[in-house]
Formats: C-alpha cells, sequence, structure tokens
C-alpha cells in the first residue's frame, strides 16, 4: 500500500451530466497518470459528497482546489473543511500559462475576442480574472456570465457595433455547465471547449500536488 497522502481533488459541482463527466473524466486521469495515488473527488457546492466529507476520511491528504481563481471557496469552503488537519491546501489550477495556452490554440482568427468568465463579487476572483484577459492579448474584452460584470452578450453586441464582423469568445470556464451554455447563444461567431478537455490540465493538478508536497517536506527538515 502506498505511504503518499491522499490528492483530494475540489470542484465546484454542477448540476450539468456533461460537466459532471468531464469533472470526473480529469481526476480519473490524473489517477491513471500516477499509479497508485489515492485520488479523491468531492465538491463546494451542488453535488456529493462536499469535501467537508471527505477530509475527515483520509489520514493525510494534499487538497488541490480545481477552481480557476481564488475566491471565497478556496478562503471559507475549502479552508473551513480542513480547519486544523494541517492538510495543505494548493492554489487554484488558475490563472496558469497553460490555460492561456489552451485558450490560445483553441481561438480562431476574429476580429475581436471576449475573455468569457464567471462573475463574482470577490476582489481576488476579479483581479486574476483581469490578469488572464491581459495576458490573453491586447483588447481582449472581459464579460460575465453572472454577477454585476458585463454580460458577455452585451459584450459582444458592443464588439459588433464598434465594427467587429466577427467575435470569438475565450471560455474560462472549466467545464459544461449552466455558465458554458449561456455562452453558445452569446452572438459570437465561436466559443472556445471547457477547459478541462485539455490533456495538460491533469498535468497541473499533478504538479499543484507534488508542490505542495515538496514544500511540506522542506518544512519539516
Amino acid at each position: 500500500m502506498s505511504d503518499r497522502p491522499t490528492l483530494i481533488a475540489v470542484a465546484h459541482g454542477t448540476r450539468s451530466p456533461a460537466g459532471r463527466r468531464q469533472i470526473q473524466e480529469l481526476a480519473a486521469v490524473v489517477a491513471r497518470r500516477r499509479p497508485g495515488l489515492d485520488v479523491r473527488l468531492c465538491y463546494v457546492d451542488v453535488q456529493e459528497p462536499k469535501v467537508a466529507e471527505v477530509v475527515p476520511a483520509v489520514r493525510d491528504a494534499v487538497v488541490v482546489p480545481l477552481l480557476l481563481s481564488a475566491g471565497y471557496h478556496v478562503r471559507v469552503d475549502i479552508a473551513e473543511a480542513v480547519g486544523s488537519t494541517g492538510f495543505p491546501v494548493t492554489a487554484p489550477l488558475g490563472p496558469d500559462p497553460v490555460f492561456l495556452a489552451s485558450l490560445r490554440r483553441n481561438l480562431p482568427a476574429a476580429d475581436a475576442v471576449v475573455l468569457a468568465s464567471a462573475g463574482s463579487s470577490d476582489a481576488r476572483w476579479v483581479a486574476g480574472i483581469r490578469e488572464v484577459a491581459a495576458r490573453l492579448g491586447d483588447g481582449v474584452a472581459l464579460g460575465f456570465t453572472s454577477g454585476s460584470g458585463p454580460r458577455v452578450a452585451d459584450v459582444v453586441a458592443r464588439l459588433r457595433a464598434d465594427g467587429a464582423r466577427t467575435v470569438a469568445v475565450a471560455a474560462y470556464l472549466l467545464a459544461d455547465g449552466l455558465f458554458y451554455r449561456t455562452l453558445h447563444g452569446c452572438g459570437a461567431d465561436a466559443v472556445t471547449p471547457p477547459l478541462c478537455h485539455d490533456p495538460a490540465v491533469a498535468d497541473l493538478v499533478l504538479r499543484r500536488f507534488d508542490s505542495a508536497l515538496l514544500t511540506t517536506a522542506a518544512s519539516r527538515s
């Protein structure tokens, strides 16, 4: 039996059957790439099991948020679930160059690009999304699928009014779900696929896990 810590992968959760399958497959790919590693998938919302149920069931673990930016779920939901266990919690998966590379590979040529993200009132989340938009390219507009920011459809309409004949949406969303599906009705000419389809994302999850192990080992030496 392996004495390696368990990798607790914490996703948001979705009611979309396609989105559920995509996240489950991501966790399965992670496990296949690291034979013998105990990978347990859980959620902060919508789906079961919740992270607070999984954490007490393991002796040693590294918690990897399958989330694209720091925000409430990382700072509150996951932090409270881990509590006094001492389990390290890695940075969320994004922002990371892996996602920028994926978006660039899947974006077709277009007069204008909109980076589409879930909205949030969390300042760290918003800062992370703005960082992604700035790195994706000059003039990339930012639109949200929820919250108080400009809606993706409104941003697309504004860009067309300003003269853009073709508009592409870079979907900064990990998996299918309500937010992703709204993008196909926003009036854009193309929408990139959910980010979890990129094989490099599984490698990123393992890099987060390995980095946490190294940091923990160094702190104990």
